[in-house]
């Protein structure tokens, strides 16, 4: 009976504390035409303290949705446009001789910022998206002999085409891993085409405004934090992990020769925090099964290895994924 009362305050809460979801979906949507699951999959990242990794064809809108939210933040922007020819100093920043100090001092680069716009990151080589995984997971970047922390909120939102693979390096799966959600982004609809044309038509291309500051999305954070999850939802996502690593252990064993490798531990950590997240998106306390569906194949795409023999039948991780989600039972 406490649990039901304790449920039904803190429902109360979040449904108070998550109010300015809808002003910065408001402020998006001025900018952004439809893209409603790219919208919310940057709001669970936000709010999850995770990076996102967008792709999708060139005219999407990716750049355009992350520099839309990053102007709803009163918070700083970077954009970094990865090239072959990238050096990780241009990301991180170098020491450089001050012949007034007669010394050498740190030159901070655009790595600095809250949130940073990585743009087509497979077009870098291996040392500048090394750099880059340093500051992804230790919230850190050295410089020379000495480390410095990056402010908070620090995300890091990378975009790649899946066209053209000439001159792109592969992201390595350790990179990989460290993205909390990859989103593929999809054409728009024809009337949504349609107002798009429209607005880029008009004298006056709309702008989001800043509506909160970098303190409200850290103090946002720790709310997400308390969404209730019940033990069965807990079961229910590792279930569907470890599904990937011993398929036939879950009646899937026509996929044991299909998946290389399983989902890592990092992936049953980011379903549940995507899972609460989208709760709170919701403007719910609690999270339910429907929750850890609408957010799985996000968070699981990227980290389930396929064999020459998937790709030989044509069978993608998306496949794979659904097939998952309605074999294991729902609590």
């Amino acid at each position: 009976m406490n649990v039901t009362v304790d449920i039904k305050e803190l429902n109360e809460r979040i449904q108070h504390e998550s109010a300015f979801v809808d002003i910065i979906s408001m402020e998006i949507n001025k900018v952004i035409v439809g893209q409603k699951h790219l919208i919310e999959s940057l709001m669970i990242s936000l709010l999850s303290n995770g990076h996102i990794l967008l792709e999708g064809v060139p005219g999407l809108a990716k750049t355009l949705a992350i520099s839309t939210l990053a102007n709803t933040i009163d918070a700083k922007f970077s954009r970094i446009q990865f090239t072959p020819d990238l050096l990780p100093a241009d990301l991180i920043g170098t020491m450089i001789y001050s012949q007034k100090q007669e010394a050498f001092i740190v030159k901070k680069g655009p790595i600095f910022s809250n949130f940073i716009l990585a743009d087509e990151i497979n077009r870098s080589p291996a040392k500048v998206q090394s750099a880059l995984l340093e500051a992804m997971q230790e919230r850190q970047v050295t410089i020379g002999n000495q480390s410095y922390k990056l402010d908070e909120p620090f995300m890091v939102l990378a975009t790649q085409n899946p066209i053209e693979q000439e001159g792109t390096y592969p992201l390595p799966e350790a990179q990989l891993d460290r993205f909390m959600l990859k989103v593929i982004i999809t054409y728009p609809k024809k009337e949504e085409e349609q107002l798009i044309v429209r607005q880029n038509l008009a004298k006056i291309f709309p702008v989001a405004s800043p509506v909160l500051k970098t303190t409200d999305i850290v103090k946002a954070r720790d709310v997400v934090k308390d969404v209730y999850m019940d033990e069965k939802i807990e079961h229910y996502i590792l279930d569907i992990v470890f599904s990937t690593r011993f398929p036939q252990d879950y009646n899937l064993a026509k996929f044991t020769n299909m998946i290389s490798y399983g989902a890592s531990p990092r992936a049953s950590i980011y379903l549940a925090m995507a899972a609460k997240a989208f709760a709170f998106i919701k403007r719910r306390g609690y999270v339910i099964p429907e929750d850890i569906r609408a957010i799985c194949h996000d968070v699981l795409r990227h980290r389930i290895g396929l064999t020459y023999e998937a790709e030989a039948e044509n069978i993608t991780t998306t496949d794979i994924i659904n097939e998952i989600l309605n074999t294991i039972e729902v609590p």
